[in-house]
């Protein structure tokens, strides 16, 4: 179904992916992580993989979705997007790592999934045990860690970019460019599965007659499948859908560069009650602000003409400047009426 491949590269150094990440398109790194402990311990066995995670847990609780067999593990909406199809949990890493184990065996397992646990708080030690010089270089990278057994994570974007290292399991990744967002049927905003906003349509089963743009969002789809050892670079906004292969996986991944205090998303939103619902004419007027003000090719030097000191919210990036919009939008939002 799926016919576009992504980019591989066979273990890129730290300068050569930050030169194929300037770019801002996704691609594979085989075997970027195969040195890691976890992936070593993961070729003896996943019982060995988990039991060396184990071995670092801190024992602090950890979000967990557990689902019915029913889902086959698709977490997801419930039905009329009413609720969800499965419920949460908060317990210590290790628990989940022998649950994981317990289920293996099982032909028709609950689905379990552990999500996003930052390893400096659940496994203090694990990034002095598993470097990665690649996010080293970032300032605001950490290291998350996600357990499960055969589950799919739905079609969602992040707003940072992410490297994600498979460490035990396979997982296939199917990536959309921010431009398919229009077919992707974008489910609700504001009522989401784990933060960030899905596309409805199941990418590995779609229904076109239900979502019929759906084929064109395809047509611009890129897949990899993913062994131990091997990562992948997603872009801030690039769509991506996560199916977990094996009865037992595990993922590592850093997201940086993150957009402070919902970056653009919250001015999305915010657009949507200020703008979107205005007549015509209004909209088509300040579709040339936002060309002048934010999108153009120009747009950082649309107040070149005013003297520094003058030049307000609308000078040069600087954290004076980021402070002062914070305070004008505070002011504006909340005041009377």
């Amino acid at each position: 179904m799926i016919k576009g491949s992504l980019p591989e590269h066979q273990s890129p150094t730290p300068e050569q992916f930050a030169e194929l990440s300037h770019d801002g398109l996704p691609f594979v790194m085989r075997g970027l992580a195969d040195n890691w402990p976890v992936v070593r311990a993961g070729r003896e066995s996943a019982e060995a993989a988990l039991g060396l995670l184990a071995s670092l847990d801190s024992g602090a609780p950890a979000d967990v979705m557990l689902a019915p067999p029913e889902i086959a593990g698709r977490f997801f909406y419930g039905p009329e997007l009413r609720g969800f199809n499965f419920s949460r949990q908060k317990v210590p890493l290790s628990a989940v790592a022998g649950k994981l184990l317990e289920l293996s065996a099982d032909p028709a397992p609950t689905a379990v999934y552990a999500g996003a646990a930052e390893t400096r708080q659940h496994m203090p030690r694990f990034d002095a045990t598993h470097p990665l010089p690649h996010v080293e270089m970032q300032r605001d990278a950490r290291s998350r860690v996600w357990l499960s057994n055969r589950t799919e994570v739905a079609t969602h974007f992040d707003l940072s970019d992410n490297i994600a290292v498979v460490a035990l399991g396979r997982r296939r990744f199917t990536l959309f460019p921010p431009q398919a967002t229009a077919d992707l049927y974008v489910g609700p905003l504001n009522n989401t599965l784990a933060g960030q906003p899905i596309s409805m349509p199941d990418p590995l089963r779609p229904d076109f007659a239900a979502y019929p743009r759906f084929e064109q969002a395809i047509e611009l789809a890129q897949t990899a499948e993913l062994a131990p050892g091997d990562a992948i670079f997603i872009p801030t906004l690039w769509w991506h859908h996560v199916a977990a292969l094996d009865s037992v996986n595990v993922l590592v991944n850093y997201w940086y560069n993150d957009a402070t205090r919902g970056g653009g998303f919250l001015a999305l939103v915010h657009a949507m009650l200020a703008i979107r619902d205005q007549p015509l004419e209004q909209r088509e007027a300040w579709r040339h602000w936002f060309d002048h003000f934010v999108f153009g090719e120009d747009a950082p030097h649309s107040a070149d003409h005013l003297p520094a000191h003058a030049q307000g919210v609308n000078g040069p990036s600087s954290p004076e400047r980021s402070e002062m919009i914070r305070q004008f939008l505070l002011n504006v939002l909340s005041s009377p009426g």
